[in-house]
């Protein structure tokens, strides 16, 4: 019998891992390599949320609070609605969602699993509106429905040699791979060649999060408004804003959203306005938002 080397043997767990962590992203049907327990992730969240928000100066804007967490449970309640319809398992069972908005320049915001969202100050001028809002957190909820953190970590414990298993890598290289995970879900510097997220993820959390937000009662067509604000805002700076820095250039992005994305999320908006008006008198929702569709810009 012929004996099976060591390279061999790597290569064919490799497959196995490959393999086995396949899945697929809703909407898209993007085949996506993720063999993170999503538990431990969760878990992981949790915590690295927890010591951020403590070590963060939280806003005192009450307006501007209010409105984050009003944006982002309308868009989380779009999610429940859409897989719902689909007969899907809702991707975001158990989760306790978080808002919070730190007070900070940085034209940022992110989500993570377990439901914990931050929205920094800097970017709330540039998102002007409500609507606006929630295009930026629409887009960053989409990455988590995605599980495109899931997905870097993933591909970022393969490059590393470390793709047997999350809690294997964190007992191994404790400290390489807290920062990977950092890294992945947008929370650090680059590791390696990786970035926080790759720009076909990005491309799909535009089209995600502008199905989302037009699910929840916002104008898609404010995506649009969003990142020719951001374009303008990233012109002249040596380095542009953190939520731009792995983003397709926003000639490409705004062009996509115009031809492709707004369209389709204005067919999925319509049917979910047709889905609320055909409800009996007693089970229907509150008014959607979408009866102030553009709400005043935030001061």
């Amino acid at each position: 019998m012929r004996k099976t080397s060591g390279s061999t043997t790597m290569a064919l767990a490799g497959l196995l891992v490959v393999l086995a962590g396949c899945s697929e992203v809703g909407i898209t049907g993007r085949k996506q390599l993720n063999f993170v327990p999503t538990s431990m992730v969760t878990s992981m969240s949790i915590q690295q949320y927890s010591q951020l928000i403590s070590q963060s100066k939280l806003s005192t804007d009450a307006k501007a609070t209010a409105m984050v967490k009003k944006v982002g449970e309308r868009i989380v309640q779009a999610v429940g609605e859409y897989t719902k319809t689909r007969g899907d398992k809702d991707p975001f069972a158990g989760y306790q969602w978080e808002f919070n908005v730190i007070e900070d320049p940085q034209v940022n915001a992110f989500a993570m699993p377990g439901g914990k969202v931050a929205v920094y100050t800097g970017i709330l001028p540039v998102a002007q509106s409500e609507a606006g809002l929630a295009a930026v957190i629409g887009h960053e909820i989409a990455h988590v429905y995605a599980e495109h953190g899931g997905e870097r970590l993933s591909q970022g414990l393969l490059a590393q040699g470390l793709g047997t298993a999350l809690d294997v890598a964190l007992q191994k290289q404790p400290e390489q791979t807290r920062s990977l995970f950092m890294s992945a879900y947008g929370l650090g510097s680059q590791v390696g060649v990786l970035l926080p997220f790759s720009r076909v993820q990005e491309t799909e959390a535009d089209r995600l999060g502008t199905i989302f937000m037009a699910m929840a009662g916002y104008d898609p067509h404010e995506a649009v408004g969003l990142w020719e604000r951001m374009a303008a805002a990233s012109k002249g700076q040596a380095r542009p804003p953190e939520f731009l820095s792995t983003h397709p250039a926003e000639t490409t992005r705004i062009k996509k959203l115009q031809e492709e994305f707004v369209p389709e999320a204005m067919e999925y908006g319509r049917k979910a306005a047709a889905s609320e008006r055909s409800l009996p008198t007693a089970q229907s929702k509150p008014p959607s938002t979408g009866q102030s569709i553009f709400p005043p810009a935030i001061k």
